[in-house]
């Protein structure tokens, strides 16, 4: 089993492995401190603090990190049954030790403990992992700790894990005040989806679900990592377009780096095909590069929209402000 086979609900949801710390059951009482967007809580140590990069906590020193991805309440089951140890095992993660605990609040979780190999360079320890299911009622939880060897005890890592505290759901309007960006100019777009915290899906009319492209969509993604050189931008931008699945046939028709307010960008404008359906599409992706990540817009069209659309993207994309 791959982590992409698992069951998903209308949108795709990708599970990501993080790294993790924590202090020791003492600090339990302390308040939970949340991610932005994020209904998963936690009592860090003081040398830990909010990610940039992902949705959890970041050892200041590094060493150690907690990632939580969050899925709708019914994955729940289908993710217990499906993470035995030899599908979490052709994921990297060799577990020692499986048991099913309790959370605050009667929450039912999957405590799995055990560790990664790495191959290169030989010799090197293995990264001590920790996986947390969460099975409350109104969502499902993912977390996942890892720690360099030392860096972190048994103890606390359980502590933290099993401490995990769930505040109820936050409103769409909630979630896009937590985003790390903002945009200034919605030119007749609507936020209707907030996803993994730095992911915003928009469209254009009144529908919120849109099949088959009968609205304009607009996505917008911020990425903390490091950006690819001022030479690879036209190959890394042509790549990330391509990796649409959703998606087939493309034909660009501009591709460009440009500097714009002291930022340097770069564009695509590329005619396509909606792959369920066979519909004519233009996609505008543009990618805005800082020296320590970039954010990136992709907007979907139908192909006899394009007029009065792509220069709404633009509008858009030109007003976002990263925080």
């Amino acid at each position: 089993m791959r982590l992409r086979d698992l069951p998903r609900s209308s949108l795709a949801l990708a599970l990501s492995l993080a790294l993790c710390a924590f202090v020791a059951s003492s600090a339990m009482a302390a308040e939970a401190i949340y991610p932005p967007g994020s209904r998963f809580g936690f009592s860090p140590p003081p040398d830990m603090a909010i990610s940039k990069r992902f949705t959890g906590f970041e050892r200041l020193e590094g060493g150690a990190t907690v990632s939580v991805v969050e899925l709708p309440p019914a994955a729940y089951v289908d993710l217990e049954k499906n993470f035995t140890d030899e599908n979490l095992k052709t994921q990297g993660f060799v577990v020692s030790n499986r048991e099913a605990i309790k959370l605050a609040g009667d929450v039912d979780a999957v405590l799995f403990t055990g560790e990664q190999p790495i191959a290169e360079p030989p010799g090197t320890p293995s990264i001590k992992k920790w996986l947390l299911l969460v099975g409350d009622p109104t969502v499902t939880g993912i977390i996942i700790a890892q720690s360099l060897p030392g860096a972190e005890t048994e103890e606390s890592m359980k502590a933290m894990l099993t401490g995990v505290r769930i505040r109820p759901a936050l409103s769409l309007d909630q979630l896009v005040g937590a985003l790390p960006f903002r945009v200034g100019n919605l030119a007749g777009f609507r936020p209707v989806r907030v996803l993994a915290g730095n992911s915003m899906l928009m469209t254009l009319g009144p529908k919120d679900e849109v099949s088959n492209l009968e609205q304009p969509i607009l996505v917008l993604a911020q990425a903390v990592q490091p950006p690819p050189t001022a030479e690879q931008r036209d190959a890394f931008a042509k790549a990330a377009l391509y990796s649409n699945q959703t998606i087939k046939d493309f034909v660009i028709e501009r591709s460009q780096s440009y500097r714009q307010n002291g930022v340097d960008w770069h564009e695509i404008v590329a005619r396509a095909k909606d792959l369920p359906t066979d519909t004519p599409v233009v996609v505008s992706q543009t990618i805005r590069f800082a020296p320590d990540g970039y954010l990136r817009a992709v907007g979907v069209v139908r192909a006899e929209q394009r007029e009065v659309t792509l220069s709404r993207f633009r509008d858009v994309v030109d007003s976002v402000h990263v925080k």
